[in-house]
C-alpha cells in the first residue's frame, strides 16, 4: 500500500533498440521522473554495437536477451538508490521494439514462478531460454520465409489483406519459421514465444504475459479484423505454434498484478496492476494522444505516420495494426526513406546549404507551383518501391531541372501530397476535427510545416515527444487502471500537456492543390473479373475506389489490378497527365479505361459518358491512356505502374 502522502503514479517502459527506459507519471499526467539503462555504454560485456549484433552475412541482426533481462535490473536498482518509493506504483505498461521476439525454454515458466527476491533476475534466468540472441527488427534474412508465407495464404495482398502488412523480412512468423527450419531443435524446446514487449511484461508478471492485439498485429500472423491467430499462416510458419504463442487480448487489458518478487525486493505494493505491454509504435499513438482522424508525422532521417483509423484497407506499402487505445479501431504506419536527407540534399544544392533559404523559397513560391510536382527518392524508397528524381511542368512533361525555388517546393509538396496519398489508401479520411502532429527534427521549420498544413488542409500542431512510448505507456497503464475498453482513452488523458498550433491551412490550399470538393479526385474502380461493357457501374454496385491525387491541370495516376480486372476511371476535373515508372509496360490502347468530367450533383456517370462534347472537355496527355466509348469492352492487359498509388 502507498505511504500517507505518497505521489500516486503509473510507470511506463521501453524496451528499445538502444535502451531500455522508464518514467513515472502522476495522477495529473505529469512526468516527475524518468531515467535509462544505454546497452552499449552500461552494459558493455554483452559487446553489442547500437544495441544490436549484425551477424557476417549482414543480414542476420540479434540482441542477447539476457542483456536485456540486466538492463532491467540495472534500472531498478537505479531507481531503489534514488529513493524512488515503489510503493506509490499503482500500475505499470511498457512498449517493445516491434517484431522482435524471445524463446523461452521448457521449464522457464516454472522459474518465473520462484523467483527469489535474494538475487537479480538475470541470475536467475541464465538457462531459461532457448535462443540466447533473438532476431529483431532490423534482421532481413528471411525472404525465403516471407514467399512461404506469401504462397500459403495465396499472396501478398492475400496476406495482407488477412493480417494487415504483407510479409515482411523482420515480422516475427518468418522469423519463427527460420528458427523452426534452420534450429529445429532449438524451436523442440521452446514452450513459449513472446514478443519483446509481452516478454517485458512478464518478467514483472512473474508468468507468462499475453501477446496485445496492438503488437500481435506486426507478426504476419493475427488476422487484424477477427483478432485470433490465423490457423494458415500458424501452419506456414512452424508446427504446434499456437500453443507456444498463447491467445492474444486487448491491448489496454490487465493482465495481472506485479510477482512477489518485485513486491519483496522493491517494495512495490502488492495491488499494483500491470496493464499489456504493446509495440513502440503503438505505445508512441498513445503518448501522442491520437485521436480518431488524427495523423501523426515524424520527420526525420526517414519520414513516419502514424494515422488512427476506423475502416482500414490493407495494401501493398504500409502496415495496419489493431490501435493500441481502442480495439475497435485501427491504427496504420507507414515509412518514407526519403526523408530529412533528400531535403538536406536539395537544401545544399538548391539553397546554398541553408535552411534560412531553403525556408524562404518555400515562402516566396505558390502553394501549388504552379502546376510543377517533383518525385524525388535518390535512395531506394520503401513506399513505393521506387528510386530516381522526376520532375513534371505545368503541362505534365517530365523535365530535367526545374529553378532553385521552384525545385525546393516541389520537392515538399511532393513530399507531404505522397503522404497523404498513401495515407488515403490504407483507408485513412481527412475530417473536420483532425490535426496533424509533427515531431522530429524538420517539425522545427515552421514554412515546411506551412506546406503540411496545405496539403492536408489541417491545423499542424508540434509537441514534446522525446520519450513518446515511454510516456504513452504510462497513459495506457492510466487507462487499463480505469477500465480499458469501458473507458475512452481520450478521457483519461484529458490533464496531459497539449500540443502547439505551429501551422493553419491557408485560404485556397484546397483549390490550389485540388484535394477537397466533387471532382476534385480522380477515382479508379475495378469492378471485378468480368469483361465490362454495359456501361460504367454505379458506385455502389463497386468495391471501395481507389484514388489518384489531382493537381490544379493535371492528375497523377497508378493503375494497378490484381488481375485482368476491368478499370474505370471516374470523377476527374481537368486534364489527365499519367506518370509511368521508367521501364513500365504501355497499356494497349484501346483497352484500358474511360475518362470523363462530371460537375457537381452529376445523378451518374452513364449520364455524362454519353455527352458527345467530353472529348474535347477533357484533354488527355499522350502515353498509355485512351478514351473508349461507353459501350466498349474494358479489359485491363498490363500493370503500369508510376510514382504514387491511387
Amino acid at each position: 500500500m502507498a505511504r500517507p502522502g505518497a505521489r500516486r503514479c503509473c510507470l511506463g517502459w521501453d524496451f528499445s533498440t538502444q535502451q531500455v527506459k522508464v518514467v513515472a507519471v502522476d495522477s495529473d499526467l505529469t512526468v516527475f521522473y524518468e531515467d535509462s539503462v544505454h546497452f552499449d555504454r552500461d552494459l558493455p560485456e554483452f559487446g553489442t554495437q547500437g544495441g544490436v549484433h549484425v551477424h557476417k552475412d549482414g543480414l542476420t541482426v540479434t540482441s542477447p536477451v539476457l542483456m536485456w533481462v540486466q538492463a532491467l535490473d540495472v534500472l531498478l536498482e537505479k531507481m531503489k538508490a534514488s529513493g524512488f518509493d515503489f510503493s506509490q506504483v499503482v500500475a505499470l505498461s511498457g512498449a517493445g521494439q516491434q517484431h522482435g521476439s524471445v524463446y523461452w525454454k521448457r521449464g522457464a515458466g516454472r522459474v518465473l514462478t520462484s523467483l527469489s527476491p535474494a538475487l537479480p533476475l538475470h541470475e536467475q534466468l541464465q538457462a531459461c531460454f532457448s535462443v540466447s540472441d533473438c532476431p529483431v527488427w532490423m534482421d532481413s534474412s528471411t525472404s525465403a520465409q516471407c514467399r512461404q508465407l506469401e504462397a500459403a495464404v495465396g499472396g501478398p495482398r492475400a496476406l495482407s489483406r488477412l493480417t494487415g502488412s504483407r510479409a515482411y523480412e523482420r515480422f516475427t512468423g518468418n522469423q519463427i519459421a527460420k528458427i523452426h527450419q534452420q534450429n529445429p531443435e532449438a524451436y523442440a524446446q521452446t514452450e513459449r514465444i513472446s514478443l519483446v514487449s509481452s516478454f517485458a511484461a512478464s518478467l514483472f508478471l512473474g508468468s507468462y504475459s499475453p501477446t496485445d492485439y496492438s503488437d500481435g498485429s506486426g507478426m504476419n500472423l493475427l488476422q487484424i479484423q477477427e483478432k485470433v491467430w490465423s490457423r494458415p499462416c500458424l501452419d506456414a510458419c512452424a508446427p504446434h505454434l499456437e500453443e507456444k504463442l498463447g491467445p492474444p487480448v486487448p491491448s489496454c487489458s490487465v493482465v495481472g498484478a506485479v510477482s512477489s518478487y518485485y513486491v519483496q525486493r522493491y517494495g512495490f505494493s502488492p495491488g499494483c496492476k500491470v496493464v499489456a505491454f504493446t509495440g513502440d509504435n503503438p505505445a508512441s499513438l498513445a503518448g501522442m494522444k491520437l485521436e480518431e482522424g488524427d495523423i501523426a508525422v515524424s520527420l526525420g532521417t526517414s519520414d513516419t505516420l502514424f494515422l488512427w483509423l476506423r475502416e482500414p484497407t490493407p495494401a501493398l506499402e504500409g502496415h495496419i495494426f489493431c490501435n493500441p487505445v481502442d480495439p475497435r479501431h485501427y491504427m496504420a504506419l507507414l515509412c518514407f526513406k526519403n526523408g530529412s536527407l533528400m531535403r538536406e540534399k536539395i537544401r545544399d544544392e538548391s539553397a546554398s546549404c541553408s535552411w534560412s533559404e531553403f525556408s524562404r523559397a518555400l515562402g516566396s513560391t505558390e502553394m501549388g507551383n504552379g502546376g510543377q510536382l517533383g518525385f524525388y527518392f535518390d535512395v531506394m524508397e520503401i513506399t513505393p518501391d521506387v528510386i530516381g528524381r522526376y520532375r513534371f511542368n505545368a503541362d505534365g512533361r517530365e523535365v530535367s531541372a526545374f529553378p532553385g525555388d521552384v525545385e525546393i517546393r516541389a520537392l515538399v509538396e511532393g513530399q507531404f501530397m505522397a503522404k497523404r496519398i498513401h495515407a488515403e489508401g490504407l483507408g485513412y479520411r481527412i475530417m473536420p476535427k483532425t490535426k496533424i502532429l509533427a515531431t522530429g527534427g524538420a517539425s522545427h521549420n515552421r514554412d515546411l510545416l506551412q506546406v503540411l498544413a496545405d496539403v492536408f488542409g489541417a491545423p499542424v500542431y508540434v509537441a514534446d515527444t522525446a520519450n513518446s512510448a515511454c510516456v504513452g505507456s504510462a497513459y495506457r497503464a492510466f487507462h487499463g487502471l480505469a477500465g480499458g475498453t469501458d473507458v475512452a482513452f481520450a478521457d483519461v488523458v484529458k490533464l496531459a500537456p497539449s500540443p502547439r498550433l505551429a501551422a493553419s491551412p491557408h485560404p485556397g490550399a484546397s483549390q490550389a492543390h485540388l484535394f477537397d470538393g466533387p471532382g476534385s479526385w480522380l477515382e479508379v474502380q475495378q469492378p471485378g473479373l468480368r469483361r465490362h461493357s454495359e456501361g460504367v457501374p454505379a458506385l455502389a454496385e463497386a468495391p471501395a475506389p481507389r484514388r489518384a491525387l489531382c493537381t490544379q491541370r493535371r492528375a497523377w495516376l497508378w493503375l494497378w489490378s490484381d488481375s485482368a480486372a476491368p478499370a474505370v476511371l471516374w470523377g476527374l476535373r481537368g486534364s489527365l497527365a499519367p506518370v509511368r515508372q521508367p521501364g513500365a509496360k504501355d497499356l494497349v490502347p484501346g483497352t484500358v479505361c474511360r475518362v470523363s468530367s462530371p460537375g457537381p450533383g452529376t445523378p451518374a456517370p452513364s449520364a455524362w459518358t454519353q455527352d458527345p462534347t467530353w472529348r474535347e472537355k477533357n484533354r488527355v496527355w499522350g502515353g498509355p491512356l485512351t478514351l473508349v466509348p461507353p459501350e466498349a469492352e474494358l479489359e485491363l492487359r498490363e500493370e503500369p505502374r508510376s510514382l504514387l498509388p491511387c
